[in-house]
């Protein structure tokens, strides 16, 4: 009868012992993510610190076999004493470096701003209607190639004024991708949407509203995010012919003087400036895109 009432109770005690076993089990499975989510972290940083040390090498390997260009520990005394007071102001023709991409980024947004509200109405217009689409294609592929520094004299001869002629190379040199990509996802739309609105009977501005621009909203997204970039770089160069208050201008003067630190300072500059500008679009386009979800 003890061995009967032995036999029966060694069942009973091995729940106990899995009750102690369940823990530790649960602690890996918790621990599991963290580690996961670090070695994801890590593999994002490490090559990017890589291509960092990469760069400063290069750079270093530069200064020490090109004549008066500057050494990466140069160039960030330089910057620190650039940086001290960005905002200084001495006159028009002497301001720190933040009123200067302040500057700039004033023109990037009326040039770029006009070429939207333009770009990319138009570009649901020929989407559309074929007919629209065949009158601009040609034009399109004609002056989408143009060079910035030839649209700046045209600017500088409409307007008389420089300021103007800078904003005006950027609507003219930004506007295309927008007005592409937003014609293409028009014309990506599925052919069972429109011909919906057709049996409903809705008027155009209500398929334009309704289903036309939800549809094509991350097309259009991808235009400006590319449209923003190209502005950029064009103020850049617009800024170094026209003169007056700018990144492109104060690189310029810094080569007049054979200040180098400075102008790879202000390069570094616009890299971080066009990457959150990027960043931030790109932030913008996946909240709103549907065809990752």
């Amino acid at each position: 009868m003890k061995e009967l009432q032995q036999t029966v109770s060694a069942p009973e005690a091995q729940p106990a012992g899995e009750v102690i076993v369940m823990p530790r089990v649960a602690v890996r499975k918790r621990r599991a993510p963290l580690a996961a989510r670090f070695n994801a972290i890590a593999g994002h940083v490490v090559p990017a610190l890589l291509g960092l040390a990469l760069l400063v090498i290069a750079w270093q390997i530069a200064a020490m076999t090109t004549k008066g260009f500057p050494t990466p520990l140069s160039t960030l005394d330089s910057a620190l004493t650039l940086f001290a007071d960005p905002f200084y102001n001495e006159g028009p023709n002497d301001q720190g470096i933040g009123w200067n991409v302040l500057a700039s980024l004033s023109r990037v947004a009326v040039g770029f701003g006009l070429a939207a509200l333009v770009g990319i109405p138009l570009g649901f217009l020929i989407g559309r209607f074929t007919f629209l689409g065949r009158m601009f294609h040609p034009l399109i592929a004609l002056l989408r190639p143009v060079s910035p520094l030839a649209w700046l004299p045209i600017g500088l001869l409409l307007f008389q004024k420089a300021e103007p002629a800078s904003s005006w190379t950027i609507f003219i040199c930004s506007i295309w991708p927008m007005v592409i990509n937003t014609a293409d996802g028009v014309k990506r739309i599925p052919e069972d949407y429109l011909n919906v609105a057709r049996v409903l009977q809705l008027s155009e501005w209500t398929v334009m509203r309704r289903i036309l621009f939800p549809a094509v909203l991350p097309a259009v997204l991808t235009g400006v995010r590319l449209s923003i970039g190209i502005a950029w770089l064009v103020i850049v160069a617009a800024e170094m012919l026209t003169g007056g208050l700018g990144i492109g201008f104060w690189i310029w003067n810094e080569w007049n003087n054979l200040n180098v630190e400075n102008i790879l300072i202000a390069i570094v500059i616009i890299g971080v400036v066009g990457l959150l500008l990027e960043q931030g679009l790109m932030l913008i386009a996946r909240r709103f895109s549907w065809q990752d979800k």
